[in-house]
């Protein structure tokens, strides 16, 4: 009998992409990275073909610190670090807008801080110098030198105050001092030597009061500064400006600056002269609404206020208060002059104030996912602004970009996060704009992981992955074989694969997928799924006890296991061939077959196939009946289900009788006296085979049986 299985017929298709890319220019190499300053490192490179700039990063150890510069060429240098700490640093070549991987890192630490130095000179031939200890510091080296002359004088100590003795008396001198490290390496270095400040300008203050702001440059080793007016009012500050309120309208007067330190003043600046006026403009830092204020002026019966912006715009008004109101426009300049009338007419001269207005903040801001961890941001120019910083919240505020172009890459982010990402618009004159609003966008996914691959059944698979995504994401696996592609989709940490046809190769992937974008693809797997069912089983009795199975090679299989069950008996047996001789048959009993087939990896394929019964006749007996006629008797060990032939054969005789299912005998005419006659009785299946190999009983006519 021919058995074959119910298969499904799967239709598989390919899909072929093909990728164009442009690659990025070659990495670069540190030939040397060292630090002069305390707060900086320089970086020597090789300069690789078709790169138009570099990126110089530079990471703290702690990972509280990332920062990028950018330079045209090698050396370049990264500023705005820390005394005595040690940075990682790699370098990255550009070229229209795109990069090349990190260089190899290298390690660097930056030098010691200056000392503070303070100075102090008690008699006219000594001077005491004194200072903080510096971190990290193990001695230092103090040179004290006389300007205008050649002479010099280094002291070297552990200490923090070195005397200065045997000097001469009214003698300006400079003292150069530096720190070293443990490293043999030094530092900053500050030179203490108080000069006469010079006067660079000076301007009337807004308000309602009256006043001048004094403005000078710095000297070494000033510790204060004194501005004093050709009328004795002043003002000091530490700093390089300070303001001298109420000051007289209309008055012309001069300034000049002294510089102090613990060893008396300085000589005084050359005196400037100013003139103050009649009234004094303000606006407001943000745009809107701005005003225009003045002090009254005495018999004025009312004032005009001529306000022009720099694209031409003008606007006035005519009052009798002090102040006067406009609408204002970020990223513009606003000139502005004040006339008071009376009767007599109008005043013939107005001072002219200008006002720049903060820059508008950037607009069109858009945010795109150009690679898993990294964000580029563009916006529109707007007016005003001469500088643009981009930072995220993320990262604490970090200044990823700080560009006049209107694009910036944020890199080097983490997978699956959200950034609070602000363009903020800057100018030089007014600084930055802080009402910028940041725009939320989030990274793609953390890359998923296969954990492991498990067999549900022939065609099913479950992939069990790693879930290091919060929020909605999607995970999708793919097997790809060499003809066909599968794939499943998941919210959990797991996913099944299903109707894979048998004795396939796939390389199973998965990737998650959020409203952001997709992530990296995780490590592959490779996935063998279980041999094919053979197309057909056929069961052949050989014998009542005894059955031939024959079935055709099923792909991917190297090995067999077939069986048949029954309620009366099991048979198996194991084989690497295509066929199996089996025992143990008990006749007239129904079958199960069942078939596995094994790979030469372990994987396993369950087949079924439709049974069969057995078949036999025994125990057969003849007996002679009166009326010259044969009966011919038998009994069988199955259930009595199939109709049974007798064939009854000899030299001159040859008859057949057949008996219905049920009936245990058959009568037929007897053969002439003395011949020998050959007697098969045989069942006869539903579909009305006869079964061959039931055993002859042989009779002689007339005589006994055998």
């Amino acid at each position: 009998n021919s058995f074959r299985p119910e298969r499904n017929t799967c239709f598989h298709f390919a899909i072929h992409l093909s990728v164009m890319c442009s690659l990025a220019p070659e990495v670069p190499s540190i030939e040397e990275a060292y630090s002069k300053k305390s707060d900086s490192i320089t970086v020597e490179f090789t300069e690789v073909a078709g790169a138009t700039n570099y990126l110089l990063r530079a990471e703290s150890r702690s990972g509280d610190f990332f920062s990028e510069t950018n330079v045209s060429s090698s050396p370049g240098t990264i500023r705005q670090l820390q005394p005595y700490t040690d940075y990682i640093l790699r370098v990255i070549s550009v070229n229209s807008g795109r990069r090349s991987q990190p260089s190899l890192a290298t390690e660097n630490r930056t030098v010691v801080m200056a000392p503070e130095l303070e100075t102090d000179a008690p008699t006219n031939n000594t001077i005491n110098v004194t200072w903080p200890r510096v971190e990290h510091a193990v001695f230092y080296t103090l040179c004290l030198f006389q300007q205008g002359s050649s002479t010099r004088l280094k002291r070297n100590t552990t200490d923090t105050m070195v005397v200065f003795d045997n000097l001469t008396p009214g003698t300006l001198y400079c003292i150069k001092g530096t720190a070293w490290d443990a490293e043999g390496r030094t530092g900053d270095d500050l030179t203490v030597c108080p000069s006469t400040p010079d006067v660079t300008h000076v301007q009337m203050t807004q308000g309602r009061s009256l006043g001048i702001a004094v403005y000078w440059l710095s000297v070494q080793g000033a510790r204060i500064y004194v501005a004093l007016t050709s009328n004795g009012k002043n003002c000091s500050s530490q700093s390089n400006h300070c303001f001298i309120i109420p000051a007289e309208c209309g008055q012309n007067r001069s300034v000049t600056v002294v510089a102090y330190n613990d060893a008396g003043p300085s000589s005084p600046s050359q005196p400037v002269t100013y003139i103050t006026c009649g009234y004094i403009t303000q606006t407001l830092p943000t745009a809107g609404n701005c005003s225009v204020m003045w002090d009254s002026v005495p018999l004025v019966e009312h004032y005009i206020t001529y306000i022009k912006r720099d694209d031409g715009a003008e606007h006035s008004c005519n009052t009798t208060e002090t102040t006067c109101q406009f609408f204002c426009m970020c990223g513009y300049t606003y000139l502005t002059s004040v006339f008071p009338h009376n009767q007599a007419g109008s005043s013939l001269f107005a001072h002219v104030r200008n006002y720049t207005t903060i820059p508008c903040c950037p607009h069109d801001v858009t945010i795109k996912l150009v690679s898993t961890e990294t964000l580029e941001i563009m916006w529109s120019p707007v007016k005003g602004s001469e500088l643009y910083k981009t930072t995220a919240a993320e990262t604490h505020e970090v200044i990823h970009c700080n560009d006049t172009s209107p694009v910036c890459a944020l890199s080097d982010l983490k997978c699956n996060t959200g950034y609070a990402v602000t363009v903020t618009s800057c100018c030089e004159l007014r600084g930055c704009n802080t009402t910028c609003k940041a725009q939320i966008h989030e990274t793609a996914p953390c890359t998923p992981e296969i954990m492991s691959l498990a067999q549900v059944n022939n065609s099913t698979y479950k992939v069990l992955i790693t879930n290091p995504n919060t929020g909605d994401t999607n995970y999708t696996v793919t097997a790809t074989g060499r003809y066909d592609r599968h794939t499943c989709h998941s919210t959990n940490d797991y996913c099944e694969l299903t109707q894979l046809p048998c004795g396939k190769t796939y390389e199973v992937t998965v990737v998650a997928t959020s409203a952001a974008g997709k992530s990296l693809p995780g490590f592959s797997k490779i996935l063998e799924t279980g041999p094919c069912c053979p197309m057909y089983v056929n069961v052949t009795q050989v014998t009542q006890a005894m059955t031939n199975v024959t079935w055709s090679a099923g792909h991917g299989a190297r090995s067999y296991v077939v069986a048949l069950t029954s309620l009366r008996g099991h048979a198996s047996c194991h084989t690497l061939d295509t066929h199996c001789l089996m025992g143990c048959i008990t006749c007239g009993t129904n079958y199960s077959v069942y078939l596995e087939a094994i790979s030469s990896s372990g994987h396993k394929s369950e087949c079924l196939y439709k049974g069969f019964s057995s078949k036999s006749a025994h125990c057969v007996k003849l007996y002679r009946r009166s009326n010259n006629t044969l009966r011919v008797y038998w009994r069988s060990l199955g259930t009595q289900v199939y109709n049974h032939t007798v064939q009854l054969s000899g030299t001159r005789a040859n008859n057949t009788c057949t008996a219905a299912a049920g009936s245990m005998y058959c009568d037929m005419e007897e053969g002439p006296c003395g011949d020998v006659y050959t007697v098969v009785v045989a069942p006869v299946g539903h579909d009305g085979t006869i079964v061959v190999f039931c055993q002859a009983r042989w009779y002689s006519g007339g005589s006994q049986w055998r």
